[in-house]
């Protein structure tokens, strides 16, 4: 009988974790593991505390986490700040991507790469390697000097988030509703610059926070959750997608512990 490979160690674990804002408790006990390689996908209905995760993990003094752990390779990164996880290997896709006047795409993603890796490339350097993202993102190669996210389009912001994406090189990416107020030709664009940056770097591990099928079905997720009301009360793989579609929210609402 053949030997069954070992899983692979675990690149991002999220253990009972409990947080709240003002206050309130929205979450409330998630577990979450993500190894090297693996895509998964967080669903749920607005209010369920998707977003709150999303920004949790990523450091964010808006939510106070009051239980639980998150753990980076190994390493306990609970009380680190932003910075601390954006220079480990951690990147954040915005829902809302904020403009940043007087800073241009080119000038940011230099001064970010260089606080992720310690790299100073030169302008023509990083210029080269931002000019093969934007074509393979069907990007305006002039929004490479325009201030970042200024005057830009919804579509164009996302886009924005996957070419920094593909520019920094995390080892965990979390795309918090990447999908919104994209119409289907610029979801489709946004979700090939996913899969290519994914095929370049296999080992990237990939949470997808979405409401919506559509984005799912171009990615292809190898796990899928269901958040309801700050804890994930079902994991599985696109055929939980299918049910959701298929029943709603509202048939597990009644699975969620008081």
């Amino acid at each position: 009988m053949a030997d069954v490979p070992a899983p692979t160690a675990a690149l991002f674990e999220i253990e009972d974790l409990h947080v709240t804002a003002d206050g309130n408790e929205i979450l409330r006990g998630v577990d979450l593991t993500v190894r090297a390689g693996e895509i998964h996908a967080l669903m749920g209905p607005n209010g369920s505390g998707k977003s709150t995760l999303a920004s949790t993990l990523l450091g964010s003094p808006d939510y106070q986490v009051t239980g639980g752990h998150i753990r980076f390779k190994g390493d306990d990164i609970t009380d680190w700040g932003p910075d601390d996880r954006g220079r480990a290997g951690l990147f954040l896709a915005f829902q809302y991507p904020q403009a940043i006047p007087g800073v241009s795409v080119i000038n940011f993603l230099r001064q970010a790469l260089s606080a992720r890796k310690g790299i100073d490339l030169s302008i023509l350097e990083l210029r080269l390697a931002i000019m093969e993202w934007m074509a393979r993102l069907d990007m305006d190669p002039a929004f490479a000097d325009r201030y970042l996210n200024e005057g830009f389009s919804g579509g164009e912001k996302k886009r924005n988030e996957i070419l920094q994406m593909a520019i920094l090189e995390p080892e965990v990416a979390i795309l918090d509703e990447t999908d919104s107020g994209l119409d289907i030709d610029a979801l489709r664009v946004v979700a090939q610059g996913v899969r290519e940056v994914q095929a370049d770097r296999p080992d990237l591990g990939l949470l997808v926070v979405t409401h919506y099928q559509r984005l799912l079905d171009e990615i292809r997720p190898s796990h899928v959750h269901l958040l309801i009301d700050g804890q994930i009360v079902e994991s599985g793989g696109m055929e939980l997608v299918a049910r959701l579609e298929a029943e709603g929210y509202e048939s597990w609402r009644t699975t969620v512990a008081p």
